[in-house]
């Protein structure tokens, strides 16, 4: 298995669809099964024995920044500053990669709340790494057991797990969990500025080097105030 060290987390967007809950914090720190989503995370690096964090922030960052600070979880988290430009996922990734040490490491939504199948999912994503292959590995979702998903899908995996896109106006059967284990060569190149890492990701699927690993846990997307409840139900099922 790979030995991964950090994580990226994503924690600087505005939180626009979970309004009137983030006029006042930052979607990350909304609350969901009595704590911030977070620290959901959090709780899962710490089970992934990940020791290292890099947190961007923009939106509420001296709250974040004062949340992050209070957290009891034995990592070393470095905060990615974006007060500035909001740089949105690619941009945000290419001014954090200074604060990585390592070539490979995680980069995770921070609004993400999912339950590990018969292993835990970071090591899984971590065993199926393989170097010599992969500029990114995402951990799919299937769209027919996603919590609360009402989209159409994002990915096809061939029979070597590479991605494929779905076409214009058509379904697909997996959707993107919002974690990822990527080396710096996918950042290789970037446009200044803020950019999705979409960018990324369409090179890679054009060399043949981005690939999906499927989720064998449950996974809640939790993107708006309306599926906190239903969210925490189904996580109290679990």
């Amino acid at each position: 298995m790979t030995k991964v060290e950090t994580a990226m987390i994503m924690a600087a967007g505005l939180g626009k669809r979970m309004r009137p809950l983030t006029e006042n914090r930052p979607k990350p720190l909304v609350e969901v099964a009595g704590k911030a989503m977070i620290d959901h995370c959090f709780e899962k690096l710490v089970e992934a024995g990940i020791g290292k964090a890099v947190v961007n922030v923009h939106y509420l960052a001296e709250m974040m920044e004062a949340h992050l600070a209070a957290l009891p979880y034995p990592i070393q988290i470095r905060i990615s500053d974006e007060r500035a430009q909001l740089l949105e996922t690619g941009g945000g990734l290419v001014k954090a990669e200074a604060l990585i040490e390592e070539d490979n490491f995680f980069c995770i939504n921070s609004d993400n709340l999912w339950t590990d199948g018969p292993i835990n999912s970071l090591h899984q994503v971590a065993q199926a790494w393989d170097e010599g292959r992969m500029d990114a590995l995402l951990l799919l979702i299937p769209r027919s057991s996603a919590y609360n998903y009402q989209g159409s899908g994002d990915f096809h995996l061939d029979d070597e797990n590479r991605i494929s896109r779905k076409l214009p106006g058509q379904e697909a059967p997996l959707i993107y969990s919002g974690i990822q284990l990527l080396s710096k060569r996918l950042l290789r190149d970037a446009p200044a500025g803020p950019f999705s890492t979409n960018i990324f990701w369409e090179r890679a699927i054009g060399e043949g080097r981005l690939f999906g690993l499927v989720h064998e846990g449950e996974w809640f997307e939790v993107g708006s105030p309306e599926a906190i409840a239903p969210t925490e139900a189904a996580m109290a099922d679990v």
